[in-house]
C-alpha cells in the first residue's frame, strides 16, 4: 500500500504528464488583418481552433503568434488555422518576417515609391520626406519625422480634399515634431504633403489597440506596405534575440 507521500507524487507527475501532453492542443490567438464580407472585423481575436466560415467571394486574412499571415478564400467551413497559430522558434520566425519583408522591397510598387530607402530611428515615426503607407496605433497622433536636419525646413499638410491646411516648421538639428490634437485631423487617412517644392500623398494605416506582439506587428506593417516602420521594429527584434539567453 503506497503512503501518502508517494500517492501525492504519483498524482502530481501525471498532472505534470497531462499538462505537457495537452500544451500543444491549447488554442493559440490569430488577428484579423483584413477581413472582406462575413462577421469577421479587422482586429478582433479568433482561437486557431475556431470553425471559419466564408461565403463565396468572402476572404480572411489573419496573423499567427508567429507573426505569419494566411488567407482564406470562402466557400470555406471548419478548423482552417488548426495549424497556423502556434508560436515558433523567434530565429526562424525573425528570418521568415525578413523574407518576407525582402519580397515585398522587390517589388516595383516598393521601389519606384522609395518608402524603404531611409532607415528611421524608431517605428512609430512617420516620415513626410516620401509618399507611401505609414502606420499608426489607434487613437494616437503621428510624430512627424524627417531624414535631413542640417537646416530650417517646413512642409504643408492637406487632407485629400483640401478643406484645410497646416504648416509645420522644424529648426536646424530638429527631426521630429508631434501632431497637435486637432480635431480636423480625426477621420482622414489620406494627407497630401507640400515638402520641397513637391507635392505627394501619405497614408495612415491605423493598427488596432491591444497588439503588443512585435512579430505580430511586424507582419501587420509588412501586410500594409509599411517598409520603413516595420524595418526598424525588425531591428528591435534582432537586437532582443541578440541579448536573449
Amino acid at each position: 500500500m503506497r503512503s501518502g507521500l508517494q500517492t501525492r507524487c504519483l498524482l502530481h507527475l501525471l498532472w505534470v504528464g497531462l499538462c505537457l501532453f495537452c500544451a500543444p492542443c491549447l488554442a493559440a490567438k490569430l488577428v484579423v488583418l483584413e477581413a472582406r464580407g462575413g462577421v469577421y472585423k479587422t482586429g478582433m481575436s479568433l482561437d486557431s481552433s475556431a470553425v471559419i466560415a466564408l461565403k463565396e467571394g468572402e476572404r480572411l486574412t489573419v496573423i499567427g503568434a508567429d507573426g505569419r499571415s494566411v488567407t482564406l478564400k470562402g466557400p470555406v467551413s471548419g478548423e482552417a488555422f488548426a495549424a497556423s497559430g502556434s508560436a515558433a522558434n523567434p530565429s526562424l520566425a525573425l528570418a521568415a518576417l525578413v523574407a518576407t519583408r525582402d519580397a515585398r522591397t522587390s517589388s516595383v510598387g516598393v521601389i519606384r515609391a522609395g518608402t524603404a530607402a531611409v532607415k528611421i530611428p524608431e517605428p512609430w515615426l512617420v516620415d513626410v520626406s516620401r509618399p507611401g503607407p505609414r502606420c499608426l496605433m489607434e487613437g494616437e497622433l503621428p510624430v512627424w519625422w524627417r531624414p535631413q536636419v542640417d537646416k530650417v525646413e517646413q512642409f504643408t499638410l492637406l487632407p485629400a480634399d483640401r478643406s484645410w491646411s497646416a504648416q509645420f516648421v522644424w529648426d536646424a538639428g530638429q527631426d521630429r515634431q508631434a501632431m497637435p490634437p486637432l480635431a480636423r485631423f480625426e477621420g482622414n487617412t489620406v494627407y497630401l504633403i507640400r515638402h520641397a517644392e513637391r507635392e505627394y500623398a501619405i497614408s495612415l494605416v491605423q493598427i488596432p489597440k491591444g497588439l503588443d506582439s512585435k512579430l505580430v506587428l511586424t507582419s501587420w506593417m509588412l501586410e500594409k506596405g509599411c517598409i520603413q516602420q516595420a524595418d526598424a521594429l525588425l531591428a528591435q527584434l534582432r537586437d532582443e534575440l541578440g541579448k536573449s539567453p
